[in-house]
């Protein structure tokens, strides 16, 4: 199929230093994806040199069939039939709902003008209010109201940054599913940013994870949170805990005892791209070794010898929630925090046994 917005080596400088380096992906018609990253990791940088509103270095954009945005031909943000809604969603105080949805179509006649006003107000389900301003709004339909005027020019991409971070929590989820159907419904290709992970899983087709401005790996959800590439995607997106541990052939020594491998092949290896800057978390320093360990992969046996002391309890859905740190507490292979779900009472400062199930196991 053919990419409705593809990039290729899209570099970003600023004030001389490297803003973004090497990105590269392409998206297809009804794509959304979901781009992920620590602050500061490039991914604002990145919707807003799409949009038009920061300059490339380096790299081309392309849009569609016909529109190719390089360093020699830097399209105005006007011209990329690109629909841009920000995280304050910018609406215009005084004008009304109808008035900031027809912003940017004054070029058409006032009767298609009028009847792509009223589709919207329909499609949003904003019919009864045309005149009203957006302070007397809630911050739902204040997003609608920002969609509906991103969308009245019929753009081939839709971008939105950190959409959902000013909708109150009990309505976010319910709002997600609803525009991710309407954007579903119109076949639209749409790029986020969001710095919850949650959001992605409910929201997006991809994931995106950017670093400290390259793209570290992309992918559907499901996929990268099973697969993650490196040691910052799996940090990132919390997907477990980090247990260092020292191999010996078949045998892998941990603070919490030894695990024994079935095969070579149950343990895969990521090592650390040089290319990208190590991570203060202690865990990572002096090239030490760590498996990633998921909650649901953790197993307690209350009459085995303790090995870890519980730290912190929290009360989840999943049941209680467990931060301990292992009882061994040599410099290599101690365990400052690995978390868990366990449907039993323990209290704080007690001393457990836990292991780890057998699976395929991760190393970075």
């Amino acid at each position: 199929m053919t990419h409705i917005i593809e990039i290729h080596q899209l570099q970003v400088k600023l004030q001389q230093k490297t803003i973004l380096s090497d990105i590269s992906f392409g998206l297809e018609a009804g794509d959304i994806l979901g781009l992920v990253g620590p602050s500061g990791c490039g991914k604002t940088t990145l919707l807003n040199t799409l949009a038009g509103f920061i300059e490339q270095e380096a790299g081309s954009i392309s849009i569609g069939d016909s529109t190719l945005i390089t360093k020699d031909n830097l399209l105005p943000p006007e011209k990329r039939n690109i629909g841009m809604i920000f995280q304050d969603y910018a609406l215009f105080p005084h004008l009304s709902v109808e008035k900031n949805i027809g912003f940017g179509i004054d070029k058409l006649d006032k009767a298609s003008k009028d009847a792509r006003i009223g589709e919207l107000l329909d499609l949003l389900e904003l019919k009864g209010f045309e005149q009203r301003y957006p302070h007397q709004l809630s911050g739902g339909q204040q997003q609608r109201v920002a969609i509906a005027r991103a969308l009245a020019p019929q753009p081939q991409v839709l971008l939105l940054d950190e959409p959902f971070s000013n909708i109150d929590a009990r309505l976010r989820n319910e709002l997600m599913i609803e525009i991710r159907q309407l954007l579903k419904s119109l076949n639209m290709t749409a790029i986020f940013v969001t710095h919850n992970k949650d959001e992605v899983f409910t929201f997006a087709d991809k994931v995106a994870v950017m670093y400290e401005g390259k793209l570290l790996q992309i992918g559907s959800p499901v996929h990268v949170s099973q697969h993650p590439n490196s040691w910052q995607v799996a940090d990132f997106l919390q997907l477990g805990s980090w247990l260092p541990f020292k191999r010996k052939e078949n045998q892998i020594e941990t603070a919490l005892g030894y695990i024994e491998l079935d095969s070579l092949s149950q343990l895969t290896s990521h090592e650390q791209d040089p290319n990208v800057k190590t991570c203060e978390n202690n865990d990572f320093n002096n090239n030490k070794q760590v498996m990633l360990i998921k909650p649901k992969d953790v197993k307690v046996d209350v009459d085995a010898k303790a090995n870890v002391v519980v730290n912190h309890i929290g009360i989840t859905e999943q049941g209680y929630h467990y931060l301990v740190s292992s009882i061994e507490n040599s410099e290599e292979l101690h365990v400052k925090r690995l978390s868990f779900y366990h449907e039993q009472v323990f209290e704080l400062g007690q001393e457990l046994s836990i292991c780890i199930k057998p699976h395929q196991y991760l190393a970075f």
